[in-house]
C-alpha cells in the first residue's frame, strides 16, 4: 500500500512538473514570436538530425508525436520498424540565438532573405515507437535507462566536459589555423579568434547551456570550453547543441570549427576530458569522497574507476568512434595510450585531480580517452554503467601509474605493468564484440546499428592507399 501512495505521488508530482514546463514554454513562444521549432534527435554515429515544423503544429506534437521514417537514417531502424514518433522533451525547449539561425552569405554579411526574420526554437526529442514506447535504437533513451539504473543504485551521474576544437580558415581549400591565432596553453590573446571563441560561449550561454571556462589550448588554433557540472543528461544534450552552435557562429566569420580529434600531424589533437561524479541521492554528498583514504577516494570511487578500467577497451569503440581517433592516441601528446588510472600522469586513461578547498565539489574522476566526435548519450551511458559495474562487482583497483609515461619510449619496460587501449577502430569493435556489459547497456539496435556502420567505415579506410603509403614506398619498391 505504501509503494502505491508513493508511485502515486510521483505521478502527480511528473504531471504538474510537466504542466510547468508547458506553461513557460507557451508563454516564451508567445512572447519571443516564435515562428518554427526544430524538433532535434540523434542518429547512432552521433549526427544531429532535426525535422521543422510550424508552432502552430505544436501542440499536436506534444499530444500525438511528428511522425518520421526511421528507416531512412543510418543505423537507426530497419524498414519492417520505421514509423517512428518524435515526442518533445519540454525542458529542453530554447529559443535559436540570432548568431545560430540567421544565414550568411559567402562574405560573411546578412542575408536579405525574408525567411531569417523568423524566430526558430528548438527542442530535444524523444524517439518512440507508434506503441508510445521508449525505441530502443534512441541514443537518448540508452542514457535515460542507465541513469535509471544508477538512480536505483542511489546516485545521481554528474559530468562536466572539457570539449576541444580546432578553429580554422580555408586557404585554396586547405585548413589552416587563423594567421594570428598560433597561440599556447592558456595564452591570452586579442585576435578574432579569441572574439570568435566569446561569441560561441555567449550563444550557449542564451541556450541555457553554461560554459565555465576557456581558453586557448596547446596547438594553433586549437580552443576549448569547459561545461559547468550538471546532470549526465543535460550535458550530453548540450553537448549535442554545442557542435552545431560552435560551427554557425564561426560560419559567420568566415572560419570553420572542427570536432575532428586529429586534424593536424605532429600536433595534440583534440579531446573530450569528461569529469566524472557520483552524488548519493539520499544524503546528497559526493560518493566518491573519502578524505581518510588514499587520494581521498571512498570505496566506491576505487571500484567505479575499477570497472571503468575492466571495460576501456569496448568502450574505446563509442568514445572513440572514428579512425582518426587512433591518430589521437599516440605517445607523446599528452592522450592515454595505456590502460591505468594516477594524478599527477597527464597520460593516465582515468585521473584523480587534487582536491580544491571545497573537497565535495572537487572531488571527481576524470576519463581521458573519449574525444568530442563521439555520441556523447552513447559514451555517458558505457562510462557509467561500466563503472556502476565495478560498484556491483566490488572490483579491485590496480596500484595507481603516477610516473610521467610520455617521458618514457615505446620499448620501456614501464609499460607492461597495464595493458593498452586499442590501436586502432578495428581493435576497438573486436573489443566491443567481446563485452557482453557493452552490448547490454546499447541495446540489440544501437549494438547491431553501431557496428554495422563502423564496420563499413573501417573496412573502407583498410582498403584504401594512402598518400603517405605511396610517398613512403613507392620510389623503393
Amino acid at each position: 500500500m505504501a509503494d502505491e501512495q508513493s508511485y502515486a505521488k510521483q505521478t502527480d508530482m511528473s504531471k504538474r512538473h510537466d504542466q510547468q514546463y508547458y506553461d513557460q514554454v507557451m508563454a516564451r513562444i508567445e512572447h519571443e514570436r516564435v515562428r518554427f521549432i526544430n524538433l532535434e534527435f540523434t542518429d547512432v554515429v552521433g549526427m544531429a538530425k532535426c525535422v521543422t515544423i510550424p508552432v502552430e503544429q505544436f501542440n499536436d506534437c506534444l499530444t500525438h508525436g511528428k511522425w518520421f521514417d526511421g528507416s531512412s537514417i543510418e543505423g537507426f531502424a530497419r524498414v519492417a520498424e520505421s514509423d517512428m514518433y518524435l515526442f518533445p522533451d519540454l525542458s529542453t525547449f530554447a529559443i535559436l540565438p540570432d548568431k545560430v539561425r540567421l544565414s550568411y552569405t559567402a562574405e560573411g554579411h546578412r542575408s536579405d532573405d525574408i525567411g531569417n526574420a523568423d524566430v526558430v526554437a528548438r527542442v530535444i526529442c524523444d524517439v518512440r515507437t507508434p506503441d508510445g514506447e521508449h525505441f530502443d535504437g534512441d541514443p537518448r533513451a540508452t542514457l535515460m535507462q542507465a541513469l535509471n539504473l544508477a538512480r536505483e543504485m542511489g546516485f545521481q551521474y554528474k559530468v562536466a566536459p572539457e570539449l576541444e576544437f580546432f578553429l580554422l580558415s580555408l586557404e585554396d581549400e586547405t585548413p589552416k589555423p587563423l594567421p594570428h591565432d598560433r597561440r599556447g596553453y592558456f595564452d591570452l590573446s586579442t585576435d578574432l579568434a579569441a572574439t570568435v571563441r566569446r561569441q560561441m560561449v555567449y550563444s550557449l550561454h542564451k541556450m541555457d547551456i553554461n560554459i565555465e571556462a576557456s581558453h586557448h589550448e596547446v596547438a594553433d588554433g586549437q580552443h576549448e570550453l569547459d561545461f559547468e557540472i550538471a546532470d549526465a543528461l543535460r550535458i550530453a544534450d548540450g553537448l549535442m547543441t554545442a557542435k552545431y552552435v560552435l560551427k554557425a557562429v564561426a560560419a559567420q566569420h568566415n572560419l570553420y570549427a572542427t570536432f575532428l580529434p586529429k586534424p593536424f600531424f605532429g600536433v595534440n589533437g583534440s579531446g573530450l576530458h569528461i569529469h566524472q561524479q557520483l552524488i548519493n541521492s539520499s544524503t546528497g554528498r559526493n560518493a566518491f569522497l573519502n578524505p581518510q583514504a588514499d587520494y581521498a577516494l571512498s570505496e566506491e570511487g576505487r571500484w567505479f574507476i575499477a570497472g571503468q578500467l575492466a571495460h576501456a577497451p569496448a568502450m574505446c569503440a563509442l568514445l572513440a568512434p572514428l579512425v582518426n581517433s587512433y591518430k589521437r592516441l599516440v605517445g607523446g601528446y599528452e592522450a592515454p595510450v595505456v590502460i591505468n588510472w594516477g594524478r599527477i600522469n597527464r597520460q593516465a586513461l582515468i585521473r584523480v585531480p587534487r582536491l580544491g578547498s571545497d573537497s565535495e565539489s572537487t572531488m571527481r574522476v576524470e576519463l581521458r580517452c573519449t574525444d568530442p566526435s563521439c555520441n556523447p548519450y552513447l559514451a555517458l551511458a558505457v562510462m557509467l554503467r561500466a563503472g556502476l559495474d565495478g560498484i556491483q562487482r566490488k572490483l579491485t583497483l590496480p596500484a595507481a601509474m603516477d610516473e610521467n609515461l610520455f617521458l618514457h619510449d615505446e620499448g620501456d619496460r614501464l609499460r607492461p605493468r597495464a595493458p593498452m587501449l586499442p590501436a586502432t577502430l578495428g581493435e576497438a569493435l573486436e573489443a566491443l564484440r567481446e563485452d557482453p556489459l557493452i552490448r547490454e547497456t546499447l541495446g540489440d539496435a544501437i549494438y547491431e546499428g553501431f557496428l554495422d556502420a563502423k564496420g563499413i567505415e573501417w573496412t573502407e579506410y583498410r582498403e584504401q592507399v594512402h598518400p603517405w603509403e605511396i610517398q613512403r614506398y613507392l620510389s623503393v619498391f
